[in-house]
């Protein structure tokens, strides 16, 4: 059930709507339901003799206005509440007499009617489809003072809410106030009449959020919108100093041709300057250190070295998140940027479910909760080096690389899940479990060619040497199911892969459960790939099979594992993303 609420100041011009035919879905049999007293004039349902419709609008618009015109000059310049609730298409229909207690309830809740008050304000439902009534009322009460109408949306939410428990019908994720703002209903209808596949308002957030993926600097976050093709207009002080900007989308006009433009914390609430600001200081990108030596595969690609080394920092997220610290918080914001800096350059096979992802995630990053320490600098520079890397083609090692990153992004959702759950945070936990089901999609799309070379490969291994991997795999994993579905699953990859490592000169068993020991793996949806993806990285084979293996360079033999790596505590690789401003390394246009 979801109640909109909008404030106005015509009560005729409303009503005159409210018993129309309706501009775009058409208004069916429009009746009151329920008003202040019971007895208010119903325009649509007028049973005196020889009833003139227009005639009786005029008086119901009179009485709902008689205190508004006693008030005068103390009557707010907007004094008409107007609040359309409308139940999910899933849903029961409701008869006449529920919405009226739905409406009496609400104005109750809201304080603009108390229950039991005499001077409460008057009001009145119209219910003109099966799903929904439009609540009106005028805001002065009848000792002629204003109602204090404070957090009215949050208190209507939250009855709402507690309506749909009482009567069974679908309940909806509460809110916290930090979600972003949704395109009104005008915004829209103009995108279906220009042929936008979106309102403009969202098309802008997507491509802020993608300028500010990675950002280094202010100047920076201005040039990647610029070339994102936005209009830009930064606001400045008496002084001269940045204090906020507006962007508009080319063309995105209003009725007087002026451009339309939408400031950034209008467009979702992290994205105003001041708080890109405290992001930017928070975790600024090192702009200084190659990620080359991160990612144990200096032949690599661009695209596939940093997505690589990404896998390392995204690992390192899903630990922080594991370990229910309210100063994970800063993660989330990061695994944001990074999950947008893969989405804009991440193959056409894949594009469109990551861009899904990203945009789910975005709702995961914000909540109430605030990170003391804020150091997301390896997050944020994973992501810069993605950008700078420019686009991966999705081919060779530049697609295996997108397939193992993209199956530590799955845990990172999952864990943000848990993360969000654990603090009531429902909307949230939500949108990562969205995110997650999206980044298994994704995924699907990018490991099917390397993972089938892998059990290729695994098939035609010598029959002594399959069996040698295949008894290390089940005595690592004695009892655990390989797939979530309970199904098994052929470990041929998982097998190739060890027999990879242990032609480098890695000891497959201890590979293995330095795999298994980097983190929990029950909320993986195949065990065997999630292993697979991690032996590659650590023993730096290949993500592709068909790339030539390095010999692993001194100290990198697993038998011979550090004391830190044995005691399991572990430190994700820090990534780093190449020097600044390079025209040849700009962002990828949209």
């Amino acid at each position: 059930m979801v109640p909109k609420i909008r404030r106005g100041s015509r009560t005729h011009g409303l009503l005159v709507y409210l018993y129309g035919p309706g501009r775009r879905d058409e208004h069916v049999d429009p009746h009151l339901v329920g008003s202040w007293d019971g007895f208010a004039p119903d325009p649509g349902r007028d049973t005196s003799a020889d009833p003139d419709p227009k005639v009786t609008l005029a008086r119901l618009a009179a009485a709902l206005d008689l205190r508004v015109k006693q008030a005068g000059d103390r009557a707010p310049a907007k004094h008409v509440w107007h609040c359309s609730v409308r139940t999910d298409p899933g849903d029961r229909m409701l008869t006449d007499a529920e919405w009226n207690t739905v409406a009496r309830r609400l104005v109750h809740a809201v304080n603009l009617a108390p229950e039991g008050d005499p001077d409460g304000c008057r009001w009145i439902a119209v219910r003109h489809a099966d799903d929904h009534i439009h609540i009106l009322a005028t805001m002065v009460r009848g000792d002629l003072r204003c109602p204090r109408m404070n957090y009215d949306f949050k208190r209507a939410q939250a009855e709402c809410r507690r309506i749909e428990q009482e009567w069974g019908l679908r309940r909806l994720n509460p809110g916290d106030g930090t979600g972003s703002k949704t395109p009104t209903s005008a915004e829209r209808f103009k995108a279906e009449r220009t042929g936008r596949p979106e309102p403009s308002r969202e098309t802008l957030r997507e491509a802020v959020r993608q300028s500010l993926a990675g950002a280094a600097t202010e100047e920076e976050f201005f040039t990647r919108l610029r070339e994102a093709g936005l209009r830009v207009k930064v606001r400045t002080a008496p002084s001269g100093d940045a204090i906020g900007y507006n962007v508009a989308l080319p063309g995105d006009r209003n009725r007087h041709r002026e451009p339309i433009w939408f400031p950034g914390s209008k467009l979702a609430p992290d994205l105003s300057l001041p708080k890109i600001r405290l992001r930017l200081a928070d975790g600024t990108a090192d702009q200084t250190t190659s990620s080359v030596a991160t990612s144990g595969r200096p032949d690599c690609s661009p695209p596939a070295r940093e997505r690589r080394s990404a896998t390392g920092v995204a690992e390192h997220a899903a630990l922080l998140l594991d370990s229910d610290d309210d100063n994970a918080a800063a993660q989330l914001v990061g695994a944001g940027e990074l999950l947008d800096a893969v989405a804009q350059t991440s193959p056409a096979a894949t594009r469109a479910e990551l861009a899904a992802a990203a945009r789910e995630f975005e709702r995961a990053t914000r909540s109430h909760v605030r990170a003391e320490r804020a150091d997301t600098r390896a997050i944020r520079s994973a992501a810069r080096g993605i950008i700078q890397a420019g686009s991966a083609l999705g081919r060779g090692e530049d697609g295996g690389t997108t397939a193992m990153l993209v199956s530590t992004l799955v845990l990172v959702a999952l864990a943000a899940a848990r993360w969000h759950s654990a603090r009531g945070h429902a909307q949230q936990a939500h949108a990562s479990r969205r995110t997650a089901e999206h980044l298994r999609t994704a995924y699907r799309q990018a490991a099917a060619t390397p993972m089938r070379a892998l059990r290729d490969q695994g098939r035609a291994l010598p029959e002594a040497v399959r069996r040698t991997h295949e008894a290390t795999i089940r005595a690592a994993l004695p009892q655990r199911r390989l797939r979530a579905d309970g199904t098994p699953t052929k470990t041929d990859a998982l097998a190739a892969t060890l027999a990879q490592a242990e032609q480098a000169g890695h000891d497959p068993k201890t590979l293995l459960q330095q795999a298994i020991g980097m983190r929990e793996l029950d909320t993986a949806e195949d065990v065997n790939d999630v292993l697979v993806w991690r032996l590659r990285r650590i023993a730096q084979l290949p993500a592709h099979p068909g790339e030539v293996t390095p010999h692993p360079q001194d100290g990198t033999r697993q038998s011979k594992t550090s004391a830190n790596d044995r005691t399991g505590n572990r430190t994700a690789p820090t990534a780093a993303a190449h020097p600044g401003s390079d025209p040849r390394t700009r962002p990828p246009r949209r």
